[in-house]
């Protein structure tokens, strides 16, 4: 076994690795011991390298205008047997494209056929609402003054009963 060669690959850079006279696996240097091996040739280390990996960060949409999409209407209607396929294939589209934008058509929505903005619809703002929010605070603030008022009362009641004075409300003196 001694002697023997293969093939690492390491992050990206093949080099060889072999086993050693006493059979530990050791790599060997790309320039100096390759060229060493018997049957080898340095020139065969550059070519074993595979194609980059690395892929774009994030694809671009296509967008198609309204002008492009009637223009590729009239054409596929146009097209006799087989042409169709060609046509999609030539513009880079699927039938889904092409079925979606007549239908689109067909409903009157022309002005569908313009790209539309992606993501979230603004909501309508509702002049309710705000009206709501402002009674919604000012009803908050009227709460907090009736509780301030009914500890100043309650306070009121227990001094009067401490120094021993009598105060009439109007609704316990009321018999009906």
């Amino acid at each position: 076994m001694a002697g023997e060669n293969f093939v690492v690959w390491r992050g990206g850079k093949t080099g060889i690795a072999g086993l050693d006279s006493s059979g530990s696996k050791r790599a060997l240097d790309e320039k100096s011991e390759v060229s060493n091996l018997p049957g080898s040739e340095s020139s065969r280390v550059g070519q074993a390298l595979p194609p980059d990996p690395e892929v774009v960060e994030k694809p671009v949409r296509r967008r198609f205008s309204a002008e492009y999409k009637l223009r590729i209407i009239r054409e596929a209607d146009a097209c006799g047997p087989g042409e169709l396929g060609a046509l999609l294939r030539r513009e880079g589209l699927y039938f889904s494209n092409l079925s979606c934008w007549r239908r689109q058509l067909e409903e009157g929505e022309l002005a569908a056929l313009a790209p539309k903005q992606r993501g979230r619809k603004k909501q309508p703002v509702n002049p309710l609402a705000t009206r709501a929010l402002q009674l919604e605070r000012e009803n908050q603030r009227l709460r907090r003054r009736l509780r301030q008022a009914e500890q100043i009362i309650e306070v009121q009641k227990k001094i009067s009963e401490v120094l021993g004075i009598s105060l009439k409300d109007g609704d316990e003196g009321e018999t009906n």
